[in-house]
């Protein structure tokens, strides 16, 4: 009897799908796209319409083979790659090169996989939605022509291997523009003011500045402070106001693709382009013993909080069992979403992220899976049980304060009922602040006085994190496409990790700023959320794809124009102080993939290459010969090193400074904590420590 065959993208799909099918299914892995367009040329034909050049992958051959083969011999072939652009995308391809009709209903979809969702897929195929193709088509043939038109200028002027993209290059920007504000940022002063207080029966509490007898809110220097010092002083407060409630701390919406990817970032330090690979591990299928390969979560690429009602049912039944009926949550008492996004803007809009299968709780699984894939998977389930939870209960007590008509308050917080906190581990909660027993009239003395002098910040680096939430907010890139963004730009050398923070490097603001002179538009952040929308209008089959890059084109190509015929070449190449150890000549400071290094002046005579070294000025500990220098891990982290490596092996994650201990005379550390930073022994055992503001 002729089996039908089934199509997916990833082995590991394939088997966790087979195993639910039985004998009369065969299933095959493309291993991703089959067909594309060609890296060696632009591949798009600007004279006729537009149209893409498509041509099977190098290496793709003997797969697409393999597939036809089974395709010939099945009854019927079903096209089940994931559910979004690019998953729709491949089964076109794939349906063109078996030649199945455009109208055979050949597709099916699923939002996890589990056996009632394969099962209920099976029964109802589809013909491909080529709305969704087109915005895919679309999208692949923007990209295309702004980085392989830009691309070559940016060879010509600067140097070969650089590249533009229509998204990587917006993502750089707001990275350089953050940099810029924090270059030009000047701090401005302002003083907080806290008291010391305590009641008649010498229980203390603290009581913070809220307003000055001309209803001034602000502190903005030391001479206002005093002023308010001075006539509060050996005087009492009196409670103006006491008001008890009761506050509500919702629960969160389970995970979509960018607030997974933030929390993963701010809570288990992944990037996000681990988060993404874990997740598809998590979502393909993971074997965890006697069943066999399990698909855990649904589809981590979504814009959509929306949960099935079986979903809801089987998380409902989990809540009562272990917890009771006072923790099940009610609808709508879920946070609100992040996203500024309208409903209708939502792109693949089926399923938030969360387990297949509530009952398979993390420490159950937890042998089965990797110690990254347990976090993660942790993560998930935690959020989307949470979410259908009670909210938390915190009872709260808030205190007015008035001398002289100059008023302070105080406020207080205590968990009542712990509600959705009883399973999201991850929700930050603040220390509760117990206040004593207060009444309306009653004084209160002034123990201490505690002023503060503060200086106004610059606004922060971009993580990961919030690098996503912005892009997001901004309407730039969807769901796939963030961490891929992320990870171009950092392997491109336009930006780099410091920490968690990202930073434009020198070679990131040169090339941002030539695209800035040049393709203004492309790199304007409303711009390019615009063109978001018309892809999005060309899913929903609102307007034509073709003519969206004619429009598109029409300006790009007046730009092209202009950069071709005016913009001129840069010369990154600097002397530098140093010698050529092979010839003697100068070695020049030059701009690699990876950053900078330095190279021999005599090229191509000498070919000899040296990295470029951020040196300490401190000599190493270990060998005395050589010197503490800045090195960076094959991930990119960076720590201190000998320059004698690997003669020697002294390492630190932590910057050496060039002192030592007093105590046993090991080199001294910087370290940094949430309790502040500290000067500390590099020698485990001795505990010797400081402040870093003792640090001359």
């Amino acid at each position: 009897m002729a089996k039908s065959l089934v199509i997916v993208e990833s082995p590991a799909k394939a088997k966790t799908i087979k195993k639910f099918l039985g004998a009369h299914y065969v299933v095959k892995a493309s291993v991703g796209h089959i067909i594309d367009l060609p890296k060696s040329k632009l591949g798009v034909d600007i004279e006729d319409n537009f149209n893409p050049n498509y041509i099977t992958i190098r290496g793709k051959g003997p797969v697409l083979k393999e597939i036809r083969q089974e395709a010939k011999k099945a009854k019927k072939v079903l096209l089940a790659t994931d559910p979004d652009r690019e998953g729709e995308a491949i089964s076109w391809h794939l349906a063109n090169a078996l030649n199945i009709p455009e109208d055979t209903p050949c597709r099916i979809e699923f939002n996890e996989i589990t056996k009632n969702a394969i099962k209920n897929a099976i029964k109802k195929p589809r013909a491909i939605n080529k709305n969704l193709v087109d915005a895919q088509q679309a999208r692949r043939v923007l990209d295309r022509l702004v980085g392989y038109k830009i691309s070559p200028l940016l060879w010509r002027n600067i140097r070969k291997g650089l590249s533009a993209g229509r998204v990587q290059s917006v993502a750089t920007k707001i990275i350089k523009d953050r940099e810029e504000e924090i270059n030009e940022f000047q701090p401005v002063e302002y003083w907080s003011l806290m008291l010391e207080v305590a009641n008649k029966k010498k229980e203390k509490f603290e009581a913070k500045f809220h307003s000055d007898h001309q209803g001034n809110k602000d502190l903005n220097n030391q001479d206002e402070v005093e002023l308010i010092l001075s006539r509060i002083k050996d005087k009492d407060l009196l409670i103006s106001s006491v008001k008890k409630s009761e506050k509500k701390r919702n629960p969160y919406l389970p995970f979509i693709t960018s607030t997974l990817q933030q929390e993963a970032s701010n809570r288990l330090g992944f990037s996000t382009k681990k988060t993404m690979s874990i997740a598809q591990q998590l979502y393909e299928g993971i074997d965890i013993g006697k069943e066999g390969t399990v698909g855990l979560i649904t589809y981590m690429r979504t814009d959509s909080t929306r949960i099935s009602e079986e979903a809801k049912e089987n998380a409902k039944n989990l809540i009562l069992e272990n917890f009771g009926e006072k923790y099940l949550g009610k609808e709508g008492t879920t946070k609100k979403k992040e996203s500024k996004k309208d409903k209708k803007d939502i792109q693949d809009a089926h399923e938030a992220i969360r387990p297949t299968y509530v009952d398979k709780d993390p420490d159950s699984i937890k042998n089965s899976l990797s110690r990254d894939q347990y976090k993660l998977y942790k993560l998930i389930w935690e959020r989307f049980i949470s979410s259908q939870m009670a909210p938390a209960i915190f009872d709260t007590l808030s205190i007015e304060l008035e001398v002289e008509k100059i008023n302070f308050k105080s406020s207080g917080s205590r968990l009542k009922f712990d509600g959705f906190l009883k399973i999201y581990s991850y929700a930050s909660v603040s220390e509760d602040v117990n206040l004593p027993l207060l009444e309306e009239g009653e004084k209160i003395s002034i123990i201490n006085p505690v002023p503060k002098q503060h200086f106004t910040q610059p606004p922060p680096r971009f993580t990961e994190a919030s690098l996503v939430k912005t892009m997001e907010e901004l309407g730039i890139g969807r769901p796939s496409t963030y961490s891929p963004t992320i990870s171009t730009i950092l392997s491109r050398g336009y930006v780099e990790k410091e920490g968690k923070n990202l930073k434009p490097t020198e070679l990131g603001i040169i090339v941002t700023e030539i695209l800035e002179n040049y393709f203004g538009d492309v790199l304007d952040v409303n711009f390019t959320a615009g063109l978001e929308k018309q892809l999005d209008e060309v899913e929903e089959g609102g307007e034509d794809w073709r003519q969206l890059i004619k429009e598109f084109y029409d300006s790009f190509g007046k730009m092209l124009e202009i950069a071709e015929k005016d913009m001129e070449e840069i010369d990154l190449v600097e002397e530098s102080d140093e010698d050529c150890k092979v010839c003697g000549a100068k070695m020049l400071i030059k701009h690699g993939r990876y950053g900078k290094f330095l190279a021999c002046s005599n090229y191509p005579e000498c070919t000899h290459t040296e990295p470029i070294v951020n040196k300490l000025g401190i000599k190493c500990p270990d060998c005395e010969d050589g010197e503490i220098i800045e090195r960076r891990s094959k991930k990119g982290r960076l720590f201190y090193g000998c320059s004698s490596f690997p003669k020697c092996r002294f390492v630190s994650w932590n910057r050496p400074i060039n002192r030592k201990c007093p105590q046993c005379e090991s080199i001294l550390i910087y370290k940094k904590s949430k309790k502040g930073d500290k000067i500390v022994c590099s020698h485990k055992e001795c505990k010797f420590e400081e402040n870093v503001e003792n640090e001359n």
